[in-house]
């Protein structure tokens, strides 16, 4: 009687510890998240009969896909989505408002992986992540595996490469435009790896701008780098763009992407089988130029010259508060005051806010105007809120109306408010996933926790949306 109760006892024992393997293998040894800039869903649903049956159309055809994605905050770039995408929070939070702001201090446009502590291999810049104000989906599987898991970021350009990769990667690399090799930072290692110094040599002065070098270079990464090959959860971030693969044939370069990601998945799934990896496609933001030509079929459209107004402002608060500089410059549709000056004089900066929305309200083309003290005491928009950064953003932002653009004479940059909806597809492929199509409306902030959840770790810390399965 009592073998049979240990007999029994042993098996369930057993049947315990098969299960718990069971469940342990169902986590994706490989996690490959792609990430296109300038895709949308029409595009890629329009020209889904011409892909091939294992590019894009398996994706569509056989993954968990969410039609009616967008982003929770604006203004919006390519650089500011990626944050978005990985940290799954917005600039409010993650501080990554675009490629660039002004720097306070120097007045300078500077980029956002711009770090003079750290030097880059291969051309003259210098970067690193730390402008990221919070964790990334791949620094918590760094953290949860104890650093084990091996993370890495791919792509054409230097922010796109490096904040995809996030601060606790094993690397971040990128096409410099002079040397057309590929690059990296000092943060990440001291020297550059052996490896992409060889493949550089291999295929030296080889690069432009087609996708088709991203492809190589990430399946050069994951082999060198035996990517995938444990029960640890791995990543990596492949960065495309369509447009420069072809801006004036959408649908040429939406097929050449097709053959870049049949190439990607192919050589992914045949080495690591479908159930062992798991595959996440997104976009990055689309910019839509179909306005452009609005005044022509008298469509109520115009030009507001932030750089003319901002001027008329300083004169306007001149006349209230005395001559002097109270603003100290604009960048597209931020307007940074002279708070260092304002301070000194001792003046209510509050009140100043409220004269300039009050004279820029009067404007030709202003649909609204925000101010730094409305925006942090919720008094705005959300997804204005949003996309401000207080260590970023400028004080004053400005809402062109629909149909409006905003241009800067002094250095020629241009900027819409986005009204229109852009539905960008969310595409979850591998790791037992059934195939299943949402029209829903949801957030790209919630593909990170649904990673999260997929690999068994947390959600990065500045995230505060639910998985979207």
């Amino acid at each position: 009687m009592n073998n049979k109760y240990l007999g029994i006892t042993l098996t369930a024992i057993l049947n315990c510890i098969i299960a718990g393997a069971q469940h342990h293998n169902e986590v994706p040894r490989l996690v490959v998240n792609v990430i296109v800039e300038q895709m949308n869903t029409n595009h890629l649903e329009a020209y889904c009969g011409a892909f091939s049956e294992n590019g894009l159309r398996k994706l569509i055809h056989n993954g968990k896909t969410y039609r009616n994605a967008h982003y929770s905050f604006m203004p919006s770039d390519k650089t500011a989505a990626l944050a978005s995408i990985v940290t799954g929070s917005t600039p409010y939070y993650n501080g990554i408002v675009g490629a660039q702001w002004l720097d306070r201090a120097t007045l300078i446009p500077t980029s956002c992986v711009d770090d003079s502590r750290y030097y880059d291999f291969g051309t003259n810049t210098k970067s690193s992540p730390s402008q990221i104000a919070s964790s990334t989906i791949g620094d918590e599987l760094k953290v949860a595996s104890k650093g084990e898991a091996i993370v890495y970021g791919i792509a054409h350009d230097r922010d796109a490469a490096i904040i995809s990769a996030g601060h606790s990667a094993d690397g971040a690399f990128w096409i410099d435009n002079n040397s057309k090799q590929w690059c990296t930072s000092s943060y990440y290692s001291k020297k550059a790896p052996k490896w992409l110094n060889a493949y550089n040599n291999i295929v030296k002065r080889q690069y432009n701008y087609d996708n088709c070098h991203i492809t190589d270079m990430a399946l050069q990464c994951i082999d060198s780098n035996i990517m995938g090959y444990d029960d640890v959860t791995d990543m990596i971030f492949v960065t495309y763009n369509i447009l420069k693969e072809n801006k004036n044939d959408i649908k040429e370069s939406y097929l050449k992407l097709d053959r870049n990601i049949e190439k990607l998945i192919s050589h992914i799934e045949n080495k690591f089988g479908k159930d062992n990896i798991l595959i996440v496609l997104t976009s990055s933001g689309f910019e839509d130029k179909s306005d452009e030509e609005y005044e022509k079929y008298r469509i109520p459209s115009g030009t507001f010259y932030i750089n003319r107004s901002a001027n008329l402002l300083n004169m306007y608060l001149s006349a209230i508060y005395g001559h002097d500089k109270y603003i100290d410059a604009c960048f597209y549709n931020n307007i940074y005051l002279n708070t260092r000056m304002i301070d000194e004089r001792r003046l209510n900066c509050n009140d100043i806010l409220e004269h300039c929305k009050s004279f820029l309200m009067q404007n030709s083309g202003v649909q609204n105007v925000y101010t730094s003290n409305n925006i942090t005491s919720s008094l705005s928009s959300d997804k204005i809120r949003n996309g401000f950064n207080a260590f970023h953003s400028g004080d004053i932002i400005i809402e062109t109306m629909p149909g409006w653009k905003l241009f800067n004479e002094d250095n020629q940059q241009q900027y819409k408010s986005p009204f229109r909806f852009t539905p960008y597809p969310i595409i979850f492929y591998g790791a037992g996933i059934i195939s299943d199509k949402n029209d829903g409306h949801v957030i790209m902030e919630r593909i990170a926790p649904t990673i999260a959840k997929s690999i068994q770790i947390r959600a990065p810390n500045a995230c505060d949306t639910a998985p979207l399965f």
